[in-house]
């Protein structure tokens, strides 16, 4: 039976589009884990605020481990993540969604595998050379034409540690490495989700710009939360009409 995980924030825990919600405490080896639980158009789903409901967690805070082995444990059979990130690449406009294909990792204080240890004899390396499920792709993908939202059909996000911002420098790098976005959030969470075996897609929001054009005003918080709350309805329209025909 299919059963969809959400990982995500804002907007996410409004009453109108999470049917008979309850809140659960999942208690994992790795920590706890905080779920919503209850249906979105029939289809039981499990949400994850990923920086907590108050957004209280840092993004290197944030339990991923946690996260991802709480919505394996409740049965998940899918995951669809959200996510604000910054445009490096000026096609990608501010509240352009993206559906990413690939990621870079460029974080360095957070736990990336499950496997602080192999078992004798049985190492576990992961392939990751194609991270996103290309069957939730084409749904997203698919659904945002029909919803006629402007919408990137495959993205590479860079994952920094934050919570600051980028340098200039380190933004020209990014873009030159390749990377079409920039966020705080998708690795380790694409890869431990990959470890476990749940498919995951993921919709970036473009908020901003980062600091990569000179005509352009640099990213600030404010701006982002301005452009996301704008926006929002965008993400939560496309997960809920994508939902059912996953």
């Amino acid at each position: 039976m299919t059963k969809i995980g959400i990982i995500g924030g804002s907007g996410l825990d409004n009453p109108d589009i999470l049917k008979d919600a309850k809140d659960k405490k999942v208690k994992t080896p790795y920590g706890e884990s905080l779920l919503k639980i209850g249906k979105i158009n029939d289809v039981d789903v499990v949400l994850i605020a990923r920086h907590g409901r108050e957004h209280t967690i840092t993004p290197t805070g944030v339990n991923f481990r946690a996260n991802i082995h709480a919505l394996k444990e409740e049965g998940v059979t899918h995951i669809l993540a959200t996510t604000a990130c910054g445009s490096l690449k000026k096609k990608i406009g501010r509240g352009d969604l993206v559906i990413l294909d690939q990621f870079i990792d460029f974080t360095r204080h957070r736990k990336i595998t499950f496997y602080d240890e192999f078992e004798p004899n049985n190492a576990v390396h992961t392939p990751m050379a194609d991270p996103f499920s290309e069957e939730l792709r084409k749904i997203l993908i698919d659904t945002a034409k029909e919803l006629k939202l402007k919408c990137h059909p495959k993205g590479t996000v860079i994952t920094i540690e934050g919570p600051r911002f980028s340098t200039r420098a380190e933004s020209k790098m990014f873009s030159q490495w390749g990377a079409d976005v920039i966020n705080m959030s998708v690795a380790p969470e694409v890869i431990l989700a990959n470890e476990a075996k749940i498919p995951y897609a993921a919709i970036a929001m473009s908020t901003d710009y980062d600091c990569l054009f000179s005509d352009i005003e640099s990213v600030t918080w404010e701006a982002i939360l301005e452009v996301f709350k704008k926006n929002v309805d965008k993400v939560t329209g496309l997960l809920t009409s994508a939902i059912g025909k996953i």
